[in-house]
């Protein structure tokens, strides 16, 4: 069993920067790999970054490579994405997640969600 708790978010101007943080409470032994993923109105879910248990491995769309930077705290409890140069198309409700390497949208833990409005 995994808690999520999400903090961040808000509304932001195009091309500026905001952080988002997700705490992870774990209940089991499992090693879960972490991420975020991020839905607009009227749009499937969709993956934003990952990265593994160990922090040794990280993923993210295409979309954001390079603007976004995910990664977690030394006792690997927290998670941060930092989000950079931030576009219209950014904004969406994100989701933190939790489960098996490689995270996809039909399974694992969810955190309750955060809006991130980017305005122009």
């Amino acid at each position: 069993q995994v808690q999520l708790v999400q903090s961040g978010g808000g509304l932001v101007q195009t091309g500026g920067s905001l952080r988002l943080s997700c705490a992870a409470s774990i209940y089991d032994s499992g090693l879960y790999a972490m991420g975020w993923f991020r839905q607009a109105p009227g749009q499937e879910r969709e993956f934003v970054a990952s990265i593994s248990w160990s922090g040794d491995s990280t993923k993210y769309a295409d979309s954001v490579k390079g603007r976004f930077t995910i990664s977690k705290n030394n006792d690997k409890t927290t998670m941060y994405l930092q989000m950079n140069n931030v576009k219209s198309a950014d904004t969406a409700v994100y989701y933190c997640n939790a489960g098996p390497w490689p995270l996809i949208p039909t399974r694992g833990y969810w955190g309750q969600g955060t809006q991130v409005t980017v305005a122009s």
